[in-house]
């Protein structure tokens, strides 16, 4: 088969390779699509957790290939997405329902490889059949969104309160969608980029802001009070410094977007006392998959919309090389191609 390894910051290889067998309890995917998320542009760049070599790949939806010994309620060619995270279910953190921070935790794609690849080899309790006439494309959209009903279970929004996201990226669209499905009166977003803008108002925001040396005034003088939610999908630490100012009192802010892991910010201690803030963290997901899966299968949250690019995986390599995708929204390598 093939499959795009990292082999170093800034560095891929198609490679061909065998076709992994499954172990006991372990299923082999045949990959249909799997998306490129911003965790995957950290691994490439060589500031994130993750090992080299490494074959990358966490957002994926395919068929079932091989099923291992003791695997039992599944067999091949069903359609599946799956839950990449791998917790120990033993350890202190495990069982005290923190299993995104389990002491062993590995995730398929991030730690382990993944599905930048022909085929997978996954536990089969990882495995969430695809509802009839869910595309293989929202399927693999089902883990990033699992993320934001993560990010909205941390953050709790409130019927009629104000948010504010910074990023218009990907996730910071699905934050706007799931948002705009919560109850919050008003979702803005802001962001750079005129394109990401336009799709953040087919999305339903209800309004957009261009983030440049106004911003502060335009927004200070529209929403004088704050908002009640402040949310960061970019990870750049300026933007995620520059955030607090828009948060008003009571308001919780939240850290979706990953940051470098050497990332430091500066905030006024007093403020957070004074106004009392909640700044909240939010690693992952931690068994979303159903929440994200039900969204998606009643067309609450289009994600398919988000979709602006497939690409073969021979492409992959020159794709994340080419400072020219910042426009791209959502794209999704498919060996198939």
């Amino acid at each position: 088969m093939k499959a795009a390894f990292y082999v170093a910051p800034r560095q891929i290889r198609v490679e061909e390779v065998e076709i992994p067998s499954p172990g006991p309890g372990e299923v082999i995917v045949k990959v249909e699509c799997c998306g490129i998320c911003g965790t995957d542009y950290h691994i490439f760049e060589g500031d994130f957790i993750s090992p080299y070599p490494l074959i990358g790949g966490h957002e994926f939806a395919g068929t079932v290939h091989e099923v291992g010994e003791g695997v039992d309620g599944w067999t091949a060619g069903e359609r599946v997405a799956v839950d990449p995270s791998v917790y120990c279910g033993t350890c202190n953190h495990c069982r005290n329902h923190k299993w995104n921070h389990c002491k062993s935790w590995n995730a398929i794609g991030v730690t382990m490889n993944g599905a930048f690849a022909e085929y997978v080899r996954v536990p089969a309790k990882n495995l969430y059949r695809l509802p009839e006439g869910m595309t293989f494309e929202e399927g693999a959209l089902i883990e990033p969104l699992s993320c934001v009903a993560y990010a909205l279970n941390r953050v709790q929004p409130r019927f009629g309160e104000r948010s504010l996201i910074f990023g218009g990226g990907p996730m910071g669209l699905m934050l706007l969608m799931a948002l705009k499905t919560s109850g919050t009166s008003e979702v803005v977003l802001v962001d750079v980029l005129e394109e990401k803008l336009e799709m953040a108002r087919r999305m339903g925001a209800d309004s957009v802001y261009v983030n440049d040396h106004s911003l502060k005034s335009r927004l200070d003088g529209r929403y004088p009070d704050g908002f009640d939610l402040v949310v960061d999908a970019t990870g750049i630490p300026s933007v995620i410094e520059g955030m607090f100012r828009f948060a008003g009192p009571g308001a919780r802010i939240l850290q979706f977007g990953v940051a470098p892991t050497d990332a430091h910010i500066s905030v006024n201690p007093f403020d957070i006392y004074h106004k009392d803030w909640q700044y909240l963290g939010s690693m992952a997901l931690m068994f979303n998959f159903y929440q994200a899966l039900h969204m998606i299968e009643h067309q609450r949250v289009d994600v398919g919309a988000l979709v602006t690019k497939k690409i073969g995986l021979e492409s992959f390599a020159d794709y994340m090389r080419d400072k020219k995708h910042a426009k791209d929204c959502k794209v999704l390598v498919c060996p198939g191609l």
